[in-house]
Parts: C-alpha cells; sequence; structure tokens
C-alpha cells in the first residue's frame, strides 16, 4: 500500500481555495512546526488565495513564504476593513516572519492644559485623551515637550504644580520667585487674567501667534512710557522667550497647518521610516522608525502595514504626507477617518512645499538608515566576536544579562536585560523581587533563573518564539555558574549556554575572568574589543538591577500602614494624611472622625476603622 504525498506549497493552498468563497476576511499561513509565516487580509479571500496557487509569476520572498507553508487557516469578517483591523492584531501579537512589524511602537507625548480646576494646570501628558482640558501634539520626544513646556512658563505664566501642592501653598514658590508663574495658588493674579493667559497659551499652541507678540509689545510699551521699568523688563523676558519657541520650531512650513510627513528609505532589505509631526504650521519634532521588511516587503507594502500600526492608538492628523503611494490606499484611507472621526487625506505630493517636506524627511531617513546599517555591522562583529569567545556554534540573536542588587538582603531585586543584533531591547528588561532568598546571591539567581524558565516552558513549550535567549551571561563566577546550572537541569534546559562574568582575583576592570561549567577560567586579552562589549553588557544589567533596587527602597521608605487597607488608593490615602496630619494618627481615629474626612463615605471609614481596630 502507498502512502499518499503530503500536499506542500503550491498544491496545498490549491486545496484550500475549493473551500473559501468570495467573503472578506483573514487568511494565516503555517510551516511544518505550526509557526505563523503571514497573516494577510483580503476582500476576496478565494481570489486572495488563489493568487498564491500558481506555480509561478511571486516575488523572491512569497516564493519561499509559499515553499516553507504546510496550512493555513482563514477567519471570515463581515467588511473588509474589520479584517484589516484583525490582521494587524494578529501580526502584533503573533510577529509572523514574512510580515511587515513596527518594532517600536510607543505612545508620544503631548502638551495638556487641564480644565478640572479653576487655575488650569499645563503639564506634559501620554496616553490617552480621557481628561478634560486642551491637548496639543504629538511631540516627538519628552525632550521636545519639556524644552516648548519650560519656554511657555516663560511667556504664559502658567502653572505647573500638582494640585495637592497648589491647594497647600501659603507663600509663592521658587517657580515665581524666577518669573515662570504668576502665582495663583496665593491670589497673586485674578481668575480673570489667568484665564487671559490660559486662552493665550491655548491660541499660541494652536498656531495664532502673531497677536499674542503684538500685544506682549504694546504692554511693554507702555509699561516703559508709564516708567514701570520692571515690569517692562519682564514684558521683553516673555517676548524673547517667545521668540525661542518660535526658532525652536526648526521647520515652520506656512502652507501645512497640520499634517505628519512619513518618509521611506528602503535599502538592502532594510527600512527606516521618518515621521515629522507637524501641528500649527510648526514643527514639533521627528522620529526615526526601523521597521521589520518581513523578509523583502516592497515601498508600497511596507508604507501601508506601517500606517496601520503605526495609528492603531493614536489619533491621526487631517493630512498624510508620504513619500511613496501605498497598496490599498482607499482602505487605509476608510480606517484612519473611522480612528479620526473626520476624513483624513493621504497625498504624495509631487512639488511645492509639500513635497519640499516630504524629501526633507526621505532625505532624513536615508540618513539614519545608513547610520543604522554602520552600528549594525559593527554590533554583528562583535555578536560574531562573543561566538568565537564562548565557542558558540554561531552568533547570538539574543542575550540575556542578570544582575542581583540588595543591602544585606533588604529590599532584594533581581534584574535581566537583553541585548541583540539591533543594539538593547528595553522593551524586553524584566525585575524580580526576590520573595525566597534574600541576602543570598546564589539562592537570588537561583529564583531569578526558575521564574524566568518557568515562564518561558509555560508561554513557548515548542520553544517557536524568539523569545528564548541564545545565550545567558550571569554576574558572578563559579558559585553562580553552579546554581545556574543546577536550574536549568532541574526545568531540563540543556541546550542554553550560560557564561559567569567575574572581575577576577583582583576585581580589577579588564581583568574580567569568564566561567563555563566543567571548565576552566579564562581571560580574553585586555584590549580585546569583545571584552568590552561584555563589559557593557554587564555594566547595562548592573545600572538596570541598582536603578531597581533604588526605586524598591525609595518606595518603603514612603509607605505607610494605609498601604494594606483595601480599597484606599492614592487619592484617599492623600485626603486622610492631609486632614489627620500622619498616618499613625489615622490608625487612632474613632469612627466618627474618618467619616468627617472629605471623599471618605461611611462604609470606607469602617474599613478604615476595623482594618485597624479588630483584634487589638
Amino acid at each position: 500500500m502507498t502512502e499518499t504525498p503530503e500536499l506542500t506549497g503550491h498544491a496545498l493552498i490549491a486545496s484550500y481555495v475549493r473551500t473559501l468563497d468570495g467573503s472578506p476576511g483573514v487568511y494565516r499561513m503555517l510551516d511544518a512546526e505550526a509557526r505563523v509565516l503571514y497573516v494577510g487580509k483580503a476582500r476576496n479571500l478565494k481570489a486572495r488565495v488563489s493568487n498564491y496557487a500558481r506555480p509561478s509569476g511571486h516575488s523572491g520572498r512569497i516564493a519561499r513564504m509559499i515553499h516553507e507553508t504546510r496550512s493555513m487557516m482563514f477567519l471570515t469578517t463581515r467588511t473588509e476593513t474589520e479584517a484589516l483591523l484583525l490582521e494587524q492584531n494578529l501580526i502584533k501579537q503573533l510577529k509572523p516572519v514574512y510580515n511587515v512589524l513596527l518594532r517600536d511602537d510607543k505612545s508620544f507625548p503631548n502638551i495638556l492644559i487641564a480644565k478640572d480646576h479653576p487655575f488650569p494646570q499645563i503639564r506634559k501628558h501620554r496616553g490617552k485623551r480621557t481628561g478634560r482640558g486642551s491637548y496639543f501634539g504629538p511631540f516627538a520626544s519628552a525632550g521636545a515637550v519639556n524644552r516648548t513646556l519650560n519656554q511657555l512658563q516663560k511667556v504664559f505664566l502658567l502653572r505647573s504644580c500638582a494640585d495637592s501642592s497648589f491647594n497647600n501653598r501659603t507663600r509663592p514658590c521658587l517657580l515665581y520667585q524666577i518669573k515662570r508663574c504668576s502665582g495663583p495658588c496665593v491670589d497673586l493674579i485674578s481668575p480673570e487674567d489667568y484665564q487671559t493667559l490660559v486662552s493665550d497659551a491655548e491660541r499660541f499652541l494652536s498656531g495664532k501667534t502673531s497677536h499674542i507678540q503684538a500685544d506682549l509689545a504694546q504692554q511693554m510699551q507702555e509699561a516703559s512710557e508709564a516708567m514701570e521699568f520692571e515690569r517692562a523688563a519682564a514684558l521683553r523676558d516673555r517676548i524673547r522667550a517667545l521668540t525661542a519657541v518660535q526658532q525652536g520650531q526648526g521647520i515652520n512650513p506656512r502652507g501645512v497647518e497640520e499634517a505628519d510627513v512619513i518618509a521611506l528609505h528602503l535599502e538592502k532589505g532594510q527600512a527606516c521610516v521618518q515621521v515629522f509631526f507637524i501641528r500649527a504650521n510648526q514643527s514639533w519634532g521627528n522620529k526615526d522608525f526601523y521597521p521589520r521588511t518581513g523578509s523583502g516587503a516592497e515601498e508600497g507594502e511596507i508604507l501601508e502595514a506601517f500606517l496601520a500600526q503605526f495609528y492603531d492608538d493614536k489619533p491621526p492628523p487631517r493630512q498624510i504626507l508620504l513619500s511613496h503611494p501605498i497598496d490599498n490606499e482607499d482602505l487605509i484611507h476608510e480606517l484612519l477617518s473611522a480612528r479620526a472621526g473626520r476624513n483624513v487625506e493621504l497625498r504624495v505630493p509631487q512639488r511645492g512645499e509639500k513635497a519640499e517636506l516630504v524629501e526633507n524627511a526621505a532625505r532624513n531617513a536615508r540618513e539614519s538608515l545608513g547610520r543604522k546599517m554602520s552600528e549594525s555591522a559593527a554590533q554583528s562583529r562583535l555578536l560574531e566576536g562573543l561566538a568565537e569567545a564562548f565557542d558558540l556554534d554561531e552568533a547570538p540573536k539574543r542575550i540575556e544579562i542578570y544582575d542581583n542588587s540588595h543591602i544585606q538582603g533588604a529590599h532584594a531585586v533581581g534584574a535581566m536585560v537583553v541585548a541583540g543584533p539591533e543594539g538593547w531591547l528595553k522593551n524586553q528588561y524584566r525585575k524580580f523581587t526576590i520573595k525566597t532568598a534574600p541576602g543570598d546571591d546564589f539562592g537570588m539567581m537561583k529564583e531569578v533563573l526558575t521564574r524566568r524558565f518557568e515562564r518561558l516552558l509555560k508561554e513557548d513549550p515548542g520553544r517557536v518564539t524568539e523569545a528564548w535567549p541564545d545565550l545567558l551571561l550571569i554576574d558572578g563566577g563559579a558559585g553562580q555558574i553552579s546554581a545556574v546550572a543546577e536550574v536549568l537541569a532541574e526545568l531540563g534546559v540543556d541546550d542554553v549556554p550560560f557564561v559567569g562574568v567575574a572581575k577576577g582575583v583582583d576585581r580589577d576592570l579588564g581583568r574580567e575572568e569568564f566561567h563555563r561549567p566543567g571548565a576552566r577560567p579564562f581571560a580574553l586579552r585586555h584590549n580585546d574589543p569583545v571584552l568590552y562589549f561584555i563589559q557593557r553588557l554587564r555594566d547595562e544589567a548592573h545600572r538596570f538591577a541598582i536603578g531597581t533596587h533604588r526605586a524598591a527602597r525609595a518606595k518603603a521608605t514612603t509607605s505607610t500602614p494605609l498601604d494594606e487597607v483595601p480599597g484606599i488608593g492614592a487619592a484617599r490615602k492623600r485626603a486622610l494624611l492631609q486632614h489627620f496630619g500622619s498616618a499613625k494618627a489615622v490608625t487612632r481615629a474613632g469612627l466618627a472622625d474618618l467619616m468627617a474626612v472629605p471623599g471618605i463615605s461611611q462604609a470606607m471609614a469602617e474599613t478604615v476603622y476595623n482594618f485597624f481596630h479588630t483584634g487589638s
């Protein structure tokens, strides 16, 4: 009896086509180990998938993907827009190797003028725009926001202090003394005049700046004529600060009020996307991104995926200026307009000021990618040197470096930092609060490694993701290596190499000794670049561990018995401490006294009272 050969590639895909209809939906292509190779969307699943069933006419990337496919999965949706949303969610979750993936998707800071207080506060804001107030942004970085806020405080004198500080002040703070606040906390400005400052700040951040500068100049002239020279000097300083803000914005396009300028440069399979944020005819900074190109995707597909993923949690502007046409422009337009709640225009400008903005972004993308590729080449050489030094089969793609920190067992923490061909992977750093063996360095390392690898084995037993390390670097010598070896042996992990980095007999920098199981310690040449690389890896782990330990210690310093009371959060804790003066006084307070605290209901007062008095 002959066995029926297993279908693969084009033949396999053709067998699926017969089961599909013309519905919109999402398809997944999987390899022999059930790893997802690619997630795609389709307006018509049958028509889209049948394209893959053709034996020829594919790019090299698509041909490789088809060749590796061993099974497929399908989900139908009501519309193609729903299919696009589902596709992007699956790409973020599964990270398929042939999809374009935006790897750096952090939120961007905004300036918020909060309107939940009679005297609005100006501050930096990240995340969803849920609070009452006027939001301005996004800005490319926290540094750009901080510089702008610093100048805005000089111009408009709006308060930046928290409400609790504002409500408890009896005299003006230092910001008032250095002329960066108008002193509303102690009634040094009327509510009406303060609201005028708020309105001026909002107009400035909306791009309506000319009359503000003219008004300040007129006020300065009037003060000078009235021989109020101190007031005139203060107004002069505000005008200078306003000019500094305008000059600091860099490119200030006259014909573009609100847009994101997005340019792509693609070279040797690597991509850089440069984004410039233009709001209120002002440039609020730029940022570069390096999306994974899905093993060779072209410009249109990369930009389409970038737009869908980049604006997943950000409000799109009214206009997006692009360096290249995108695939499925109508679909992306519909998606972004739905997210914004208004029309979002997508353009590839060919001439004029908008084309110059795109060309400037494209030049930045080209230069940024050149620097990135140079750095990556240097990093690759170091990783290859590391493989040679430690007898690894190949250069590691993921290195995990571990360190612990404590003071005589107090506030003990473990830290893990991660590095790879792209440098530090900071979104994958992990901290561990030591629970079982504080003060015992070997026991602490055992606990950290046990928790780390038990979780890995639970989440990815088949080791099909990139979460598994290719090398462990441990801060320590033979004792730490024995502890690590014991943990990995107990968990059945026998294919992850690990090396201990000790400072040598004299504990001198540059004389590090390296320890491996069953081998004699050895050292690298004093001026070996690989040695410097290892020192940087260890120092980063040490920095992260020390920072984590200090944060834990600081938190413990400010903790009170109120932290343990169910239902007592930051706001109620603050109200109780302000009312009674100390946590100790709260623990001794009677029920009636607790109920007199603003924001503390009878039920909550009973909870607090019972927590401190039951069983006493």
